[in-house]
């Protein structure tokens, strides 16, 4: 659970400016919607609802005592009232749409009605809630007026028809004898007649005398402040969510589909590459230091050590460091490690194998260790210099020995060579441990050319410059020519050089050339002093240049065999600009015979 847990903070940190830029945009959404939804206002009238003679609850009714206010809520918005209130609003909106504007609240344990009205002005709003408060109470007096005048009408009929009953009784009583059967049976009618005209009589006395209560209004409407709807904040933080939730899409999407490798578990999970070390910006310097073996770095450095002598076989002596990606990575895990060998006592050489990018990039083995870029690996590889020439100790690590690249411009195709198999042999015999700092998989085939001589190999992988298929592929790579791969360096993304380190080229031509013999000077001619063709160029400002062949201003030079004409560059970096001057180094002219 804590590790889905850390990987999606991960993923939250990574593309954390996808989600603020999601929600940002989800705020202004809202913020425009509030802008362009048209302003609605609401008032409200409370009306006080009495009981008239007709008013009946029917049974198991929401509310208790004669008047049923749930039907009476209906009636609020029934057509006859929103009638009434349109002939007082004389509004030319039709009562039908008026009463989709009208809402009616009933707050429990109450005979209240609370009617609200919507307008998209303040003074529309209150006056139509004022008039469907009337309409309401003028609809419910003239419909229990109505009901009274029915019922007085209906006794006034019943009267009348007692009254003429009562008088054919009188007549006939008039008639008829004293103590007879008869008389006794009009008399008993008669009485009873009398005394229903009596009761209808007294009914009549109270229905005319009555009066019509319909209900009263006990709170009018006022004219509202501020609109209901659109709702500002509602809307704002609806869009702000929205927004982050499809930030949060969008962030785990381009975390799905984003091919580069940004932690140390997308190398152990999504490349499936066990991680033997990880690196982080405070332990990883630029990359042209080498670790102190007491700091964070160098610790991590130390326990690599351990886990890659642990992982070796008896036997095993030389392990290749290569690189997922282009950079500096591999020679940073490559010098490292080979540090962290030697200082355990161990002899150790490595070998720097990866040809630079560029002229900046040159010789950065030289750099980190502190010995002379050239001769090198490719000097020895093409027979100019024997191994022990090749190999240079380091000074602050005796037991560390160098061999640099060399002039990378005579290294292509020297990877595949014998001499190469020749000498890692050599090295096998005469030391502890070879490793050797090959170029990544991505940009040459020479990785897999040396990780097929090796007994082990090691990834450099630099976040976010490194992607997971290229990842793969290395892995794939030195799978199909048998060399066990240990696991992977996690490195974040190497800072760059200096500025004032990116002028200074790399490679060194301590070599002075000796001066050509020149004719002595006749007896008649005056000696002119001869520059200085032998003057130290700047050790640190020059670099080794394949010098193209062709004839010369003086004429052919033949140069004697396994040596190579080179010209040296003298940059100067002064601020009247870059200037160039070349010196030509030849060897000896052999004696003519």
């Amino acid at each position: 659970m804590s590790a889905d847990l850390s990987h999606y903070l991960g993923v939250f940190r990574r593309h954390w400016w996808v989600v603020l830029a999601a929600a940002g945009v989800g705020l202004g959404f809202g913020a425009l919607v509030t802008q362009a939804i048209p302003k609605v206002y609401e008032s409200s009238t409370s009306v006080l609802v009495q009981a008239v003679s007709g008013d009946t609850n029917a049974s198991g009714g929401r509310t208790k005592g004669q008047i049923n206010l749930d039907t009476e809520a209906q009636l609020v918005g029934s057509g006859a009232v929103a009638v009434k209130a349109a002939a007082l609003l004389r509004s030319p909106v039709s009562p039908i749409e008026l009463a989709h504007d009208v809402s009616v609240e009933v707050p429990a344990n109450t005979t209240v009605l609370v009617i609200r009205f919507s307008a998209d002005t303040p003074k529309g709003a209150q006056a139509g809630s004022h008039a469907f408060a009337e309409a309401y109470l003028r609809n419910r007096e003239e419909t229990a007026r109505a009901g009274l005048d029915q019922q007085i009408k209906t006794l006034n009929l019943k009267a009348k028809q007692l009254t003429a009953s009562l008088s054919s009784i009188n007549n006939r009583l008039a008639r008829a004898a004293d103590g007879s059967f008869e008389r006794s049976n009009l008399e008993s009618l008669r009485n009873n007649s009398q005394n229903q005209l009596n009761n209808i009589t007294g009914r009549l006395n109270e229905l005319t005398t009555a009066t019509v209560g319909a209900g009263s209004i006990i709170s009018d409407a006022r004219e509202p402040e501020a609109p209901i709807s659109p709702n500002a904040m509602l809307n704002m933080a609806t869009g702000a969510m929205a927004g982050l939730l499809i930030g949060l899409g969008l962030a785990f999407a381009r975390e799905r589909f984003d091919r580069r490798l940004r932690s140390a578990g997308d190398v152990r999970d999504r490349g499936r590459i066990p991680v033997l070390a990880a690196l982080d910006e405070r332990t990883t310097p630029r990359f042209d230091d080498v670790l102190q073996p007491y700091g964070p770095g160098g610790r991590v450095f130390n326990r690599l050590r351990n886990e890659v002598l642990a992982s070796l076989n008896s036997g095993d002596q030389i392990i290749v460091v290569t690189g997922a990606s282009r950079g500096s990575a591999t020679t940073l895990v490559a010098a490292n490690l080979a540090a962290a060998l030697a200082r355990t006592g161990s002899d150790v050489v490595l070998i720097g194998a990866h040809l630079p990018d560029s002229v900046v990039d040159a010789a950065p083995l030289a750099r980190m260790l502190g010995v002379a870029p050239m001769p090198g690996l490719s000097d020895l590889l093409a027979g100019r210099i024997g191994l022990h020439k090749a190999m240079q100790r380091t000074p602050r690590i005796p037991s560390l020995r160098v061999i640099t690249t060399g002039g990378a411009a005579t290294a292509a195709g020297l990877m595949q060579s014998q001499r190469l198999r020749d000498t890692l042999d050599a090295l096998r015999r005469q030391t502890g441990y070879v490793v050797i700092e090959a170029p990544s998989t991505s940009s040459s085939a020479d990785a897999q050319s040396l990780a097929s001589l090796a007994d082990a190999a090691i990834l450099a992988v630099e976040l976010r410059r490194a992607k997971r298929p290229a990842l793969l592929d290395a892995a794939e790579q030195l799978s199909r020519v048998g060399t066990p791969l240990l696991g992977a360096v996690v490195l974040p993304r190497l800072s760059a050089m200096r500025a004032d380190e990116q002028n200074l080229p790399a490679v060194t031509l301590p070599a002075e050339r000796r001066p050509e013999p020149r004719p002595e000077p006749r007896s008649d001619e005056r000696a002119e002093p001869r520059p200085d063709e032998t003057a130290v160029l700047d050790a640190e400002r020059t670099q080794a240049m394949r010098r193209p062949a062709g004839p010369t201003p003086g004429g052919p030079v033949r140069p004697r065999p396994n040596e190579l004409d080179e010209v040296t560059a003298i940059i100067d970096l002064g601020s009247a600009g870059t200037q160039t001057k070349t010196a030509e180094k030849t060897g000896e002219q052999p004696d003519q015979k």
